[in-house]
């Protein structure tokens, strides 16, 4: 017990001893943030507003006439909603046009260009490694295992205390569907001396708990969630970054003045505030989850379906059918599905969202229907 208690002990010290300030790039610390007009105080709602350059006779929307000022830069009443939902501070919490915006800022933060490198595990997320790309950092790639998961001895080779500056993890893993085991996560994120981001887009469909809860136990991690997936808000552009307080502090430092839209602030409130209709769909798409797995189980030209704790199913066409032709198929019965036969460890394998029980009966029906097509 004693060992036990000594080795987190050590654990602990060596974590609280984290550096952040060595990982960030030398020109991101020297500079100086733009402090946009709203983001200089706290404004009265009922103040005259002659400070950011506005229309102050409003707009051509004379019904809407806030549409005339800029939108909270730290959007400080949409992030009160998110931190009473998941009981995080709100100190803690970064938002981004999407998730997107949030994976750009991490690259554009701790990564050199032309000297840096990010580790990927594919098949993952591809703007993890678009994304460095166009930052000019190297992409290192290693392959998820069989069963999609992580493979820790050729990670941990890999690492490099001096150019490995971030590690990217999607879990559930998109486009494979399934959970990452969560002492592996633990793992690389004790093990690995730089950030480690985190991508739980699809945590609400998943029964595995979300590392939100031990954000203070890792200086080094930062969470992504989104309003996107679960939340059904995916035309806002919400993306949700999770982090110690000094990361956020960065992220706000670096980022585009008023980067979330007054629309998109106001709707997610409201959204937010409709926790029985978010339940009542989240419950309502596990059950579809369970009926397309079973369902598409019994389909005589689908060799495996992939366990999935994310809002779609990959599925594997037997060999002897190919799954893009499967997929231009679906696309003539104006069914939408992703072909990702091209992804390595992917191979003859499409990704189905989950729809409605209409639209599932329907697609089920259509590929069921696929072989005498074919043979026509």
């Amino acid at each position: 017990m004693n060992a036990h208690n000594n080795r987190y002990n050590n654990e602990k010290k060596k974590r609280s001893n984290f550096d952040l300030n060595s990982l960030i790039r030398k020109n991101i610390l020297n500079i100086d943030p733009y402090l946009s007009a709203r983001g200089e105080h706290n404004k009265d709602k009922d103040s005259i507003f002659l400070d950011a350059n506005e229309n102050s006779f409003g707009s051509p929307l004379s019904f809407l006439n806030s549409y005339n000022r800029y939108p909270d830069p730290f959007q400080k009443e949409l992030k009160k909603k998110i931190s009473d939902l998941k009981n995080i501070s709100i100190s803690k919490i970064f938002l981004g046009n999407g998730s997107d915006e949030i994976i750009d800022l991490i690259y554009r933060i701790f990564s050199r260009p032309e000297v840096d490198h990010a580790i990927i595990f594919p098949p993952t997320y591809g703007m993890y490694e678009v994304s460095g790309k166009t930052h000019g950092i190297d992409i290192i790639k290693i392959l998820l295992t069989e069963k999609y998961q992580l493979n820790l001895r050729k990670i941990e080779n890999s690492m490099n205390d001096k150019y490995s500056k971030i590690i990217f993890i999607c879990s559930p893993n998109n486009p494979t569907g399934n959970d990452i085991k969560r002492k592996d996560i633990k793992f690389i994120i004790k093990k690995f001396s730089g950030i480690v981001v985190l991508d739980e887009a699809y945590i609400d469909f998943s029964s595995q708990k979300s590392f939100s809860d031990e954000i203070e136990d890792f200086p080094n991690l930062i969470i992504l969630q989104t309003l996107s997936k679960s939340w059904g808000l995916a035309g806002l552009r919400i993306g949700i970054a999770i982090a110690s307080e000094e990361i956020i502090k960065w992220m706000n430092k670096i980022k585009h003045p008023y980067n979330i839209s007054l629309n998109s602030q106001k709707i997610a409130i409201k959204a937010l505030e409709n926790k029985d209709l978010f339940f009542y769909h989240l419950k309502n798409i596990l059950l579809e989850r369970k009926y397309m797995e079973e369902s598409l189980k019994k389909i005589p030209i689908v060799k495996k379906v992939y366990p999935s704790s994310a809002n779609f199913l990959l599925i594997k066409t037997k060999t002897n059918i190919s799954s893009y032709n499967l997929y231009q198929y679906l696309m003539k019965q104006k069914i939408l599905v992703r072909d990702r036969s091209k992804i390595v460890l992917c191979n003859n394998c499409l990704r189905i969202t989950i729809g409605t029980h209409k639209e599932n009966k329907y697609l089920i029906n259509k590929i069921n229907k696929y072989p005498q097509f074919n043979q026509k």
